[in-house]
This record gives structure tokens, sequence and C-alpha cells, in this order.
């Protein structure tokens, strides 16, 4: 977490796509997330409101 928000190296829940996943980047408010197992079809969402972070990156929280 960064500033109290999702960041990369988190494991998130995104309440959108009801999938969980890591964030791999974010970029001009756009978190950029990739599936904790499965395909490795990454995909994005611009509010991080909306994901609910269940483990912060190590060092980050």
């Amino acid at each position: 977490m960064k500033d109290g928000k999702p960041w990369v190296g988190d494991e998130v829940f995104d309440e959108d796509t009801k999938r969980i996943g890591i964030i791999t980047d974010v970029s001009a408010g756009m978190y950029v997330m990739h599936p904790t197992c499965g395909p490795s079809t990454e995909w994005t969402n611009p509010d991080g409101e909306r994901l609910t972070v269940i483990t912060a990156r190590e060092g980050t929280q």
C-alpha cells in the first residue's frame, strides 16, 4: 500500500470484475492487475476505491 491506497505488489480483490490479482503497474491513475493463478490475462481498473487489499506487499504496510 502507498498512502493508504493499493499499490504495485499488493494482492487485491477487484469489486468490478470479482477477481483476485496482483497489481503490476499503476500509470496515469489506471491500476493494472495480473491474476494470482490461471491464464495470464491482465486487466485494468481506474478506481482504486474498488480494489480491496487482501495482502499488502511486504514492507509497505
